[in-house]
């Protein structure tokens, strides 16, 4: 569960912070959506502790996982947090800070501006809970997406070869050299919601790039032919590179062109449907 404030509302002078915690009036926590994975987007999740509609005016995260911070703002001003309820708030997350160095703090703080009804409006600071570990995935996944495109471009062709009986299809994965002299091997390739590989065509691994652009076929079947497999998906067509550049390993995620995209469903729906 998300970490409480320290401080709440009270009777003091407006805009004070007391000194002794008398009471939670707000937690929080940070969470993912399916739409927002591969998307460098969060939730901040804020949950009202009180038995009083609390006006929530803006929530900063701060974390050395990141060169700023990871802010929201309500398009109409203010948001009401209903008492013992909790709301999602959307934020994008800025640049990643991948020059870390080992041992330090990755304390996540919060800020967050509200008023309780009948009082001025107050700024706490507090510290905040990652309980699943999302930002210090999404941190790693840019710093090794930003290496990666030093060294080279990695893309998805938005051609779709299906083949005659309509069960498989092939789509290309187009790897063209950057400038960058580090080395890049795609280590393996995993499947997604939408999409497995055929046992018959298994996909590549360890594929070390080379100094001329490059194509990797992949032949593709559905992973699931379930009633709700097109209509419900969210990240089927992301497809998850496990890669080393340099020294670092990690996912890279290759997210199909909205021309693809819609040929796979048209495929996955018509190879379920025959």
């Amino acid at each position: 569960m998300a970490t409480p404030f320290v401080a709440a509302c009270d009777s003091g002078e407006a805009g004070t912070q007391p000194t002794t915690a008398t009471a939670q009036p707000i937690t929080v926590e940070v969470n993912q959506s399916r739409d927002q994975y591969g998307k460098q987007a969060i939730q901040i999740q804020l949950t009202n502790t009180t038995g009083m509609p609390l006006t929530v005016t803006s929530a900063r995260l701060h974390s050395p996982l990141f060169e700023g911070d990871i802010s929201w703002q309500p398009s109409a001003g203010s948001l009401e947090l209903p008492p013992r309820q909790p709301k999602s708030l959307p934020a994008d997350l800025p640049t990643a800070s991948c020059g870390r160095s080992e041992g330090e703090s990755l304390e996540l703080e919060a800020t967050v501006g509200y008023a309780a009804p009948g009082k001025d409006p107050v700024e706490e600071n507090t510290s905040a809970s990652d309980p699943f570990g999302i930002l210090h995935r999404n941190a790693d996944e840019l710093c090794i997406a930003a290496e990666a495109a030093a060294v080279a471009t990695i893309v998805l062709d938005p051609r779709l070869e299906v083949a005659a009986d309509g069960r498989t299809a092939v789509v290309r994965l187009i790897i063209t050299p950057g400038t960058d002299a580090q080395s890049l091997t795609i280590e393996a390739i995993d499947e997604t919601t939408l999409l497995a590989q055929s046992p018959a065509a298994p996909w590549p691994r360890n594929v070390l790039l080379g100094t001329a652009k490059q194509e990797l076929p992949l032949t593709i079947r559905p992973a699931r032919c379930d009633p709700h497999a097109v209509a419900e998906d969210k990240v089927g067509t992301l497809l998850p590179l496990r890669i080393k550049v340099g020294e670092r390993q990690g996912l890279l995620k290759i997210a199909a062109p909205d021309e693809l995209r819609g040929r796979i469903y048209d495929f996955v729906t018509t190879s379920c449907a025959s």
